[in-house]
């Protein structure tokens, strides 16, 4: 037993949606005490890192309404009930970028905010791109561009918090300390 652990007394879903459920859990803390704790359940989600045979590094930019902007970042999504996070990762950069790959490398997998919601990335890289004869369909309700820029271009981005999601974020270091986008 962790000497941290909070032991779970009741849950309450407040709230279940297409992609996160909303639940309140009254907990036993370490001490005796009691607390509550507001937690999002999510499926999990991938992401790609893709590097062009030029080096340079795949985004799409699409609108993100929790953030009322538009936003650049790696291509994702979130995992099917049932489906493997590899599976995800092709069909993903398939549908948002008209590329497709032989090559996935798991990088990591890593949890996007642990203080409150259970969404875990996995994180793949590819630089083994090969262009779609026909571009994949996207989801109804998924708008994006896809964008082909290089480093410097991205870290730009980054500056003018156009490059604003932990995801992208992490790619990006991942690539400079790599070495291998241009």
């Amino acid at each position: 037993m962790n000497k941290f652990e909070e032991k779970t007394t009741h849950t309450e879903i407040i709230y279940k949606g297409k992609i996160v459920q909303l639940q309140v859990d009254s907990v036993t803390l370490p001490d005796g005490q009691t607390s509550k704790r507001e937690l999002i359940k999510h499926p999990g989600a991938v992401a790609i890192i893709a590097l062009t045979e030029e080096g340079k590094i795949v985004f799409v930019e699409q609108y993100r309404k929790a953030l009322e902007k538009s936003i650049f970042e790696i291509p994702a999504g979130k995992l099917e009930s049932g489906e493997k996070p590899e599976v995800t990762a092709l069909r993903e950069l398939e549908e948002e970028t008209g590329y497709s790959t032989d090559q996935l490398e798991l990088i990591t997998s890593f949890y996007t905010s642990p203080g409150f919601a259970d969404e875990l990335v996995h994180l793949y890289y590819t630089d083994q791109l090969k262009p779609l004869k026909e571009m994949a369909d996207l989801d109804d309700d998924e708008f994006v561009e896809m964008r082909e820029l290089t480093l410097a271009e991205a870290e730009q981005l980054a500056n003018e918090q156009r490059i604003h999601d932990a995801k992208t974020a992490y790619a990006l270091l991942y690539l400079k300390l790599k070495g291998t986008a241009i």
